[in-house]
Parts: C-alpha cells; structure tokens; sequence
C-alpha cells in the first residue's frame, strides 16, 4: 500500500481514562505510535500464529532496546477464544515476573483484542493495554470501547470484563494481507454503523462499498474514522451498555446464535452479523416500522458487502431461540432486539411476541 492516506487521531472521550484512536499507513513502523501509552518498561506482545509471520517482527522493531519485550503467540481462530488461551497469557507474565507496570500489545484481530485486554483486566487486578488491530472487524468494532472476553460453549463473549485500552494503533496497510471473506466480514461492522446512527454514512458506502472491498487507502480510512468516530461518541455516552450502547448490536443477537450453534469459526463474526442484521431487518418491516424499500435497501447495501443474506441450513427455530434467550442485553427473562425505526434510526425493544419472532424464524430462507 504506498498510496498516501493522512493520520487521523480522534479520542474516546472518558475523562479521565480517555484514549487516542490513530489511524494511518505505516503506524506499525513508529516508536511514536507506542511509546507514549507504555506504563513501564515491560512489554508483552500477543499474538496468533497468522498475524505473526506478517508483522511480529516489525512491531518489535519499532520498540526502542531498552525495553523487556517478550511475546506470546497463540492459535488463530474464533474457536481458541477460550479462557485456557488467556490462561497462556498470564502463565508468560508470570514466568516473566511482570509486574504492575507492565504493558500488553494485542497485535491482531478481535479474537486476540478481546482476550489479551481480559487478561490485562484481570492481571494484578488491572494493567495496560494497547490495541494494535489488523483486521478491518477490528479496527471498526472489537478494538474500540473497552469490551474484552473469551467465548463459552453456550454463548459468545459470556465471560468477561470492561477494561479500556491506553490508545487503538490502527495501521491500515495490514489490510493489504487480509483476505477478501475477512474483509467483507469487516465491512459488516462498518455497515452497522450507517443503519444504526447515520443515514449520509449509509448513502456515502453505498456509493464507495467498491472501492473499500479494493482497499483504497483513502477510501478505507475514511471508513474507518467515521465508524469509530460513532463508535467513540456512542461509549462515551454509555460505558458499560447500560442504555444506548446496545443499538452497537445490531443484528448480533441473530448472529451469535449463528455462531454459537454452528461452532465459532465456522462462520466468520461479520458473516453471522451480516445475516442478522438482514433478519432483524426483515423483523422490522414484518412489524411495520421500516418500508420495503428501507428492507431491500438494507439487503442491497449487505450483500454488496460480500456478506450472506441467508441463516443457516439446519439450524431451526427453536435452534435461535435457544441461544438468543441467553443473550447479554437481555433482562428479567424478557428477549431485547436492536430493530431499525427508519435507516439511520435504530431502537432496542423487548415488545416483540415470541410467536412473531419464531414465525419469522420459521419462514426464513436457509442457505
């Protein structure tokens, strides 16, 4: 990627434990992209095997050498985000007798995003952490607000703590390694952003889903800046989702029941939330709160994404409901979905009849 795209810094506002979000080409290069957020002079990098062969190296190259710096890589795949993989993390910092002072890196994508800043949280009973994501899903979504966490065989992200990073390293040139069905899982995240928040945001990638899918640096970084700019105010309005964070799951309750039901890995996070938003797309018109046109619109802008419309062969009714009663936002047994009021417009509501829920469940097309 030699094209130029400029820096851009904006900040999740929370007093403060408030942090930079960098975003640029080449980050990844400059000790200034670090540095300043390092609470002492100890440095964990962590991992997967994937993402080490293309940059482990540079990242510790642009550490300065009076720094202990050590590294930790683990698996790649959704199905390692499990508390033994994070149980690997704590075992390094102990054997390196890091203390307080210390500070992770999370180089790579959500997965490790979430469970290197779960074992921050929890080491010594808090340390610091860096977000260096490298996939676009990442760098849009998991990296920014402080939710950290590893997955349970009944559901995703169930175990887990808030924990905010130092800063978010967005270095947009290790998309150039990403493969195509890892970015349009990306770009889910992106889209959420314009149906949730922004109808100009949803119209500008109508216009520019071609150009992101090529990897156009300007193109891609505006993207990025816009969807964590909504994210950040979003956070700093709301924490610990206890009110308007929860419109940022748009179409997850479907997609981790997806995800769950299928076997973490085997659809990509972005894909399964590409589908439910569809679903709860296709909710919202059934209930008369969005028009046909808003529906196909929101299928359009989907699957020019490169992501699925379509909920899983073999996987029934009773299959969702099962794993969408065991959702985080929902309360006193009552099921809350994130449905579109216009695009653009989104509200969480628990009024949804269980009956009307499972008949849109039944008549759904599989795929």
């Amino acid at each position: 990627m030699t094209e130029y795209a400029p820096q851009r810094t904006l900040t999740v506002d929370l007093g403060e434990r408030s942090y930079p979000i960098h975003i640029g080409v080449g980050l990844l290069q400059r000790a200034d992209s670090f540095v300043p957020y390092l609470a002492g002079s100890q440095v964990m990098i962590v991992t997967n095997e994937t993402v080490a062969r293309h940059y482990l190296q540079t990242l510790q190259a642009s550490l300065p050498e009076r720094l202990d710096v050590r590294t930790v890589v683990l698996p790649d795949g959704e199905q390692y985000k499990t508390i033994e993989q994070v149980g690997r993390i704590w075992d390094a910092l102990l054997e390196a007798g890091f203390n307080r002072r210390c500070t992770l890196i999370a180089l790579g994508g959500g997965v490790i995003g979430d469970m290197v800043g779960y074992a921050a949280a929890s080491y010594q009973r808090g340390v610091a952490f860096i977000q260096v994501p490298t996939t676009l899903l990442s760098q849009v979504d998991s990296s920014v607000g402080g939710k950290t966490g590893v997955n349970h065989p009944l559901g995703k992200n169930m175990i887990g703590a808030f924990w905010q990073p130092r800063a978010v390293v967005v270095d947009i040139a290790t998309l150039t390694s990403l493969p195509a069905r890892e970015l349009s899982a990306g770009l889910a995240e992106v889209v959420k952003y314009g149906f949730i928040r922004d109808a100009a945001f949803l119209a500008w990638l109508e216009q520019n889903m071609a150009a992101l899918r090529r990897v156009e640096p300007e193109v891609v970084a505006d993207a990025i800046a816009k969807s964590c700019q909504i994210k950040a105010d979003i956070v700093a309005e709301d924490e610990t989702e206890q009110g308007v964070r929860a419109l940022l799951n748009l179409g997850h309750t479907f997609g981790h029941a997806i995800e769950a039901h299928q076997g973490y890995g085997n659809w990509l996070h972005g894909e399964a939330v590409g589908a439910g938003m569809a679903m709860a797309a296709t909710l919202s018109h059934q209930l008369g709160w969005i028009s046909a046109d808003a529906l196909e619109r929101t299928k359009a802008v989907i699957e020019s994404a490169g992501l699925p419309l379509v909920a899983p062969m073999g996987m029934s009714s009773d299959d969702f409901l099962t794993r969408m009663r065991l959702d985080k936002k929902n309360v006193d047994a009552r099921l809350r979905l994130v449905l579109l009021n216009d695009l653009g417009d989104a509200c969480v509501s628990d009024a949804t009849p269980i009956e009307t829920l499972r008949q849109l469940l039944d008549g759904y097309p599989r795929g």
